[in-house]
């Protein structure tokens, strides 16, 4: 049974919580939150704050907002816990490299919240890759387009940069296109606020440059209904309607590959002939389950974490490269 503290009973926190609850080898420790009405979410003790909490434990999973992550962390690594600490790690990079060094300093894991890689479409499509079925990726084009309900930014920190989709989303695609290519070394985009005109980009495009010189575009609003992103083309957010539509799909010199659908063209030389498709299969689970289940692993010493604190700090790299040349205006440098 491994042991694990809950710090933050927000949206996110509130599913690694259910999930926890309801798995046979994990075990909430106690739930860390200020409201005193998330008592009613577990049966495990609340506390205010980390320091309050006197229960044992053998690791937590951090989802409080991103600006608390440094400190509870610190907190958590002076108990020699091991920590899942949801996307982003922290506000900057400075502080991802204080949370890396005391990391080290407590001998303990940090394991970066982007759960898509534990998605079972995710791992069948890394495979589908590695095995070279669509030879040498070459291009790949991700679109995220939704439209977040007004209810949304009721919360007054959602309208500014903090809540644009850069910040919030646009991270999930970068971390996925890291762990299916490799290195980001290159960055280039445009953005706008046409609809809501608020001081944040809502709407835009970027374009990666990959060490191994494959090109990716993102494109991503929150300002559309449209059926086209991750979640809805998964279904793997119970707040997100599915439409099954692929998001994202990637070229490669001997064919191309759709995801989520998993609908692989192959067969053509050029464009002379025409490529046939054929889709193919993919386990099943709950990326948020999976990756519990990892860092239970992780804990055990039976793994290391597949997304640690270092790759966790390249995504938000690359993440405020982005808002840099999609919304130059008040992006620290």
């Amino acid at each position: 049974m491994t042991r694990l503290v809950v710090a933050g009973a927000g949206a996110i926190g509130r599913r690694h919580l259910a999930h926890i609850d309801a798995h046979p080898d994990l075990h909430v420790a106690a739930l860390i939150d200020p409201n005193p009405a998330t008592s009613e979410l577990t049966q495990a003790p609340r506390f205010d704050s980390l320091a309050d909490c006197g229960e044992d434990a053998d690791g937590i999973v951090i989802a409080t907002p991103t600006q608390d992550h440094e400190a509870t962390f610190a907190e958590a690594a002076r108990r020699g816990w091991h920590a899942l600490i949801e996307k982003p790690l922290a506000p900057d990079l400075a502080s991802v490299d204080r949370m890396i060094a005391a990391a080290e300093a407590a001998g303990v894991h940090i394991l970066t919240g982007h759960h898509r890689r534990f998605h079972p479409k995710v791992t069948a499509l890394k495979a589908i890759l590695d095995a070279g079925t669509i030879g040498q990726p070459v291009v790949a084009t991700s679109i995220w387009n939704v439209r977040k309900p007004d209810g949304y930014f009721d919360v007054g920190w959602r309208k500014g940069r903090d809540g644009a989709p850069v910040h919030m989303n646009v991270s999930h695609e970068v971390d996925l296109l890291r762990f299916l290519f490799g290195e980001i070394t290159r960055v280039a985009g445009l953005g706008g606020n046409p609809v809501r005109q608020e001081a944040r980009v809502e709407s835009g495009a970027a374009v990666l440059g990959f060490a191994s010189g494959l090109t990716a575009s993102v494109t991503f609003a929150d300002t559309t209904p449209s059926p086209w992103g991750f979640e809805h083309g998964t279904g793997e957010n119970p707040n997100i309607a599915h439409t099954g539509q692929d998001s994202l799909r990637i070229s490669g010199t001997r064919g191309a590959v759709e995801f989520p659908s998993l609908r692989v063209w192959t067969g053509a030389y050029d464009w002379s002939e025409a490529p046939v498709p054929q889709e193919h299969p993919s386990g099943d689970g709950t990326p948020l389950i999976l990756q519990l289940e990892h860092f239970a692993r992780v804990i055990a010493g039976a793994e290391g974490p597949l997304n640690d604190a270092r790759s966790g700090r390249a995504t938000i790299a690359a993440t405020l490269d982005i808002e840099r040349a999609t919304w130059p205006e008040g992006v620290p440098a």
